[in-house]
């Protein structure tokens, strides 16, 4: 602590933190080295080919929820399985219709990498269906 005077005459007292600031680093880095690594594994069998994706000849329904997932006809499906179902319906001679359902508080990129994914298969009938529900505003 040190004690310095003011120019009045009074004395002012202030702690200085910086050597207490340090020597909480220092202690924060030496807790963060003798964390041990977390080396165990678990072993997991996985399915060795991925369930098929059934496309509708009349309609299909593409669904994103609030966290980002992505559903085809109620089946989740990943992002690089629904690029291929896409190019497989855009290259079919009578595309069925394209329901595609995004939910209010989806995220605006997730939402617009689905539609330049639905833009790049050529999918030429598509229908945004939920949006009656922001009728009231």
């Amino acid at each position: 602590m040190a004690m310095a005077a003011r120019e009045d005459g009074q004395v002012m007292s202030e702690l200085n933190t910086t050597p207490l600031i340090d020597v909480m680093l220092v202690l924060l880095i030496m807790f963060i080295i003798t964390i041990p690594v977390q080396t165990h594994s678990v072993p997991i069998d996985l399915p060795v080919s991925p369930p098929e994706v059934v496309v509708d000849r009349e309609r299909n329904k593409l669904v994103i929820d609030r966290a980002g997932a992505t559903y085809w006809n109620g089946s989740s499906i990943s992002a690089e399985e629904l690029a291929g179902v896409l190019h497989q319906v855009g290259a079919m001679p009578r595309q069925p219709e394209l329901q595609f359902q995004p939910d209010a508080d989806a995220r605006y990129d997730r939402v617009g990498a689905v539609l330049a994914l639905i833009k790049r298969a050529n999918i030429s009938t598509m229908g945004m269906i939920g949006n009656e529900r922001y009728a009231q505003f």
